[in-house]
């Protein structure tokens, strides 16, 4: 459709550039935006300035903060020897959610899809070597998304980490096949949690992991 006004064909284009935002869902985001008083708009833009601008990753783990090194990764009450990996935020608060993890956290930033262009050399892949490495590295948990991609970087992973001598697990597959992490009810996710397996649990018989 043509809109009447290039400078609102322009932010429909932005904001339709919004993964899962449609231009007809742009639109009215944009008569929305385009109907707001002109403060209301300037403490929106603002706010996504300032979070450009001032949010980072932790230098350790690739969660996302203000602070060089998060929260999470500074918290002394929290297991060092147990990391859980994930694709990206939204999985890392999930997981939070539930209250019933008190390792740390190691954020891929990404899961392997070479179909979008992503690769090992794009994720946090070495950093996550280096950490389990350490001394201090007792388990890594596979907390990566059951679709085909997240399958498929469990395996990169998987090779990559065998030389560390650590221990690897997965969650159970009470989150199901195809599902993404951070849409998985907290109740599955504890069970999962609880329940998970070595990851060569695909291959044969296990017991549950400690």
């Amino acid at each position: 459709m043509e809109l009447p006004s290039r400078l609102i064909d322009r932010a429909v284009d932005q904001i339709a550039g919004l993964p899962g935002v449609g231009r007809r869902t742009a639109l009215r985001l944009a008569l929305h935006l385009l109907a707001r008083n002109e403060e209301d708009v300037r403490r929106f833009t603002e706010a996504i300035q300032d979070m450009k601008e001032g949010v980072k990753a932790c230098t350790v783990c690739g969660n996302l903060g203000e602070e060089d090194v998060c929260g999470i990764c500074r918290d002394a009450r929290r297991e060092e020897g147990r990391i859980a990996v994930v694709e990206d935020l939204r999985d890392l608060l999930a997981i939070e959610a539930t209250g019933h993890f008190r390792g740390r956290y190691h954020v891929l930033g990404g899961v392997i899809s070479p179909m979008d262009g992503v690769g090992p050399a794009d994720l946090r892949v070495e950093s996550l070597v280096t950490r389990a490495s350490s001394k201090d590295c007792q388990e890594i948990i596979f907390a990566l998304p059951t679709t085909m991609e997240g399958d498929t970087t469990a395996f990169y992973l998987d090779k990559r980490l065998r030389e560390c001598g650590v221990e690897v697990t997965t969650l159970a597959r009470g989150v199901a096949v195809g599902d993404e992490l951070q849409y998985a009810d907290e109740l599955t996710l504890i069970r999962s949690l609880q329940q998970r397996l070595p990851y060569s649990a695909s291959t044969g018989d296990v017991s549950p992991a400690p």
